[in-house]
């Protein structure tokens, strides 16, 4: 598969086959992600990789920890700006409501919108979850480190045939994953990562995602008009 190839067909992918990823390609792709770049070579991401009993326990804590109580652990850091200005806040409106309509969910039917989104929490069904940690010492750079490693890692996903779903939102239940995988103190949890094969028959996986045109979002200066 050429990178192109891979970029193109990457996306996030929401609903997920249980057959299992060979643990020889898990590990292919952890090291092989390890290639990007970082400043000063500090590599800074900390990866723990889960499938089996361990992942069905934490789905299993999850599950208990929202029936009894679904408000979220203490934010180390805000996934969101405050009061998200434009085009931004159209831009994550947007895709949410093409996702709940292939879904067939409407915008008033809020419980159903919620017990939709707690799959996030059982990992879309995926046989694999990825958590990504940093030192929370690090600064913006380190983290901006963070999501050049996640993406080989998904882009080396999709040259095996695999599938993925990137997901900050573990991160407003960072205790529970803590008390599922004991990180030294000084790690915080940046995003999970579901992993596993597309399940090609869920209507959420129509769901593709726009991208804006060069035109808005770059400038090119010293070339000439064509």
């Amino acid at each position: 598969m050429k990178i192109s190839q891979a970029i193109a067909s990457r996306r996030c992918v929401r609903a997920f086959l249980d057959t299992d990823v060979p643990e020889a390609v898990l590990r292919r792709v952890i090291a092989g992600a390890a290639r990007a770049p970082s400043g000063g070579n500090l590599q800074p991401w900390r990866i723990y990789v889960l499938r089996g009993a361990p992942l069905a326990g934490l789905k299993a804590r999850m599950r208990e920890r929202l029936a009894a109580d679904p408000s979220p652990d203490p934010r180390e850091y805000a996934i969101y700006p405050e009061n998200l200005w434009e085009p931004y806040r159209s831009q994550r409106f947007r895709v949410g409501e093409m996702m709940y309509a292939e879904l067939g969910i409407p915008r008033e039917h809020r419980d159903a919108r919620i017990a939709w989104f707690r799959n996030n929490f059982d990992f879309f069904g995926a046989p694999v979850g990825l958590f990504c940690y940093i030192d929370r010492r690090m600064g913006p750079p380190q983290w901006s480190d963070l999501g050049m490693y996640l993406q080989n890692v998904m882009l080396l996903l999709r040259e095996e045939g695999l599938d993925s779903c990137p997901q900050e939102c573990w991160s407003t239940y960072n205790r529970v994953v803590a008390e599922a995988l004991s990180p030294p103190p000084e790690l915080m949890l940046f995003c999970g990562m579901a992993i596993g094969f597309e399940d090609t028959r869920a209507p959420v996986n129509r769901l593709k995602t726009e991208r804006m045109t060069p035109d808005a979002f770059a400038t090119f200066i010293g070339f000439r008009n064509l």
